[in-house]
This record gives structure tokens, sequence and C-alpha cells, in this order.
């Protein structure tokens, strides 16, 4: 709870994901300006709150206006942070134990967008509507789109209505754990290894194609979550609540095993007086995030 994404990407090899920067909150728009164009990052890119909470708050932001309108509204640390590149989306769960050499993927969810496509007829909110799932975002849609929102697309336009790759925010979480292999698990567990004492999470990953994914090339990673991290391949709609419950079984147990070993080795287990004040943290900080 309550982790700052800031710190952990400041832990990950910078090539490893894009040019982020730290925008503290109430900060002088102007200073963040100056934050802005001292950095490499260009437009559009992508704003979020350095404490999240599955998705919320985060926008793209196309120009100066954008960024100012999101300064402004954000009663929050927030990063910026360059657009990546490649088109489609992983989360990739790792495990390793301390006193092992090598770690291995045990799960692998792919993510499908929120993506219309025109028939030349339909405005963008009757296509919207005809799928359930797009449905339920519509509000959230709408503030994006606004004008837009009644706009016939044109026959085969496709539109990705939503980039980010969150249940949350309408993405379809696909189990494609049978895609795992050995040099997967050679890639992922090499890269990994170069994040001082991390052994469990879950590593949300862009990338251009399998292929390239496999061989450690033309990827990106959007963030990694820890302790907190969920097997988010149990929310593929073919699975059985049962499925799910053993998944959760299986990664909690590694985690116990993880703790109790890092234990042994000089790592003190969270006091409850702390986890309380992380918890109230959290809440704090969620609230601020939902009413944004």
């Amino acid at each position: 709870m309550a982790e700052s994404k800031k710190e952990i990407y400041d832990l990950i090899p910078q090539k490893y994901y894009p040019k982020t920067e730290l925008i503290i909150e109430n900060n002088d728009f102007e200073k963040v300006i100056s934050v802005f164009q001292n950095s490499t990052i260009q437009f559009p890119f992508i704003a979020k709150p350095d404490i999240g909470l599955r998705g919320s708050a985060v926008q793209k932001i196309h120009n100066l206006e954008e960024l100012k309108t999101y300064n402004s509204n954000a009663n929050f640390d927030y990063l910026i942070q360059d657009l990546i590149p490649y088109a489609n989306e992983v989360g990739i769960f790792y495990v390793r134990f301390p006193n092992e050499n090598k770690g291995k993927v045990t799960g692998i969810v792919a993510k499908e967008y929120v993506i219309i496509e025109g028939d030349g007829k339909a405005t963008m909110e009757q296509l919207i509507r005809a799928n359930p799932r797009y449905e339920l975002q519509i509000e959230n849609i709408k503030k994006d789109f606004g004008a837009r929102f009644n706009e016939v697309l044109e026959k085969g336009n496709k539109l990705n209505l939503v980039p980010y790759g969150n249940h949350a925010r309408g993405a379809k979480f696909i189990d494609a754990s049978n895609l795992i292999t050995d040099k997967l698990n050679e890639t992922i567990d090499s890269m990994c290894q170069e994040i001082s004492e991390f052994y469990f999470g879950r590593l949300d990953v862009m990338y251009d194609s399998w292929m390239d994914l496999e061989q450690g090339k033309n990827f990106a990673i959007v963030e990694i979550n820890g302790a907190g991290s969920e097997p988010t391949h149990i929310y593929d709609p073919k699975h059985s609540l049962f499925f799910a419950w053993k998944e959760l079984a299986r990664h909690i147990t590694y985690m116990y095993k993880i703790s109790v070993q890092n234990h042994k080795r000089g790592f003190p287990y969270l006091e409850h007086k702390e986890g309380m004040r992380q918890y109230k943290l959290h809440l704090e900080q969620s609230n601020k995030i939902v009413n944004f």
C-alpha cells in the first residue's frame, strides 16, 4: 500500500522504462513547465498519480493547456512520463526465492483495449453502447472526448478510447500463461535480477512483437507492482472463481515463503503500527484520486 511509483522506477535501470519526472503536489505551474522543458519528455505524454489506484487519474496529455488543467486539479504528487511507442501490453508475474539463483514467470495476462471500429453510420456513443464492457466506461470516455462523442467514425476506422491496460478502465484481461517459454523465463529473470532485492511482483510491459520481447528487444516497463500485485490472468472471463482462488493461494504462498527467507536474512517484518499508518495513507490517497 501507498507505494511511490517514482521510488520504484528509481530502482529499475533506466534502459527498461520511459523517461519519467515527479511533480510535487501544489507545485507552481511555472515550475512544472520548467521540469517538463528540462526533461526529454515530448507531447503527448502520460500523467498519473505517484501513488496510484487501478488506473484512476491516468490521462494522456497533448499540450500545455491540458497539463495546466491536470496540475490545477491534482491534489497529489504525480508523474509525467514519455508515451511508450509499442502497441501491445502484458502483465508478467515474476517470482524468485532469495536462496535461489534463478526466478521464473508464474503467469501472463494479455490486455485487450477499449477499441471501437466505425461503420460510417453509428456515432461514437452508439458504438460504445453496443458493447456492455465499454458501456461501463461511458462517463469517463465522454469526459475525455467531449464534443467528439457524437462523431460518426468512417467505416473501418479504429479508435482506442482508453489507451491504458487497466481492468478498472475497461481493458479485457486474457490469460496468456501458455506463452511462457524457457527463453522468456531467461529474459525476464535476467532483467529482474538487475533490480536489487526484487523477488515478487508483476511487471506491466509494452512490446512490439512477442518474438522481440522473448529476445529482450523493443519493449518497455510501464511499471512494477510488488507485494500488492495480483496474478491478473485470473480475470480472464473463461476462468472460474475456483481457478482464481487457487492462483491467489499459490502466489500468496510464494510471498509468504519469500518473506520468511528474507526475515532470516535480516529483513524485519512490517510492524502493525507501520502497517496501519500505510493503510490510512492509502485511504487518504485513494479518496483524492477517485475524486479527481
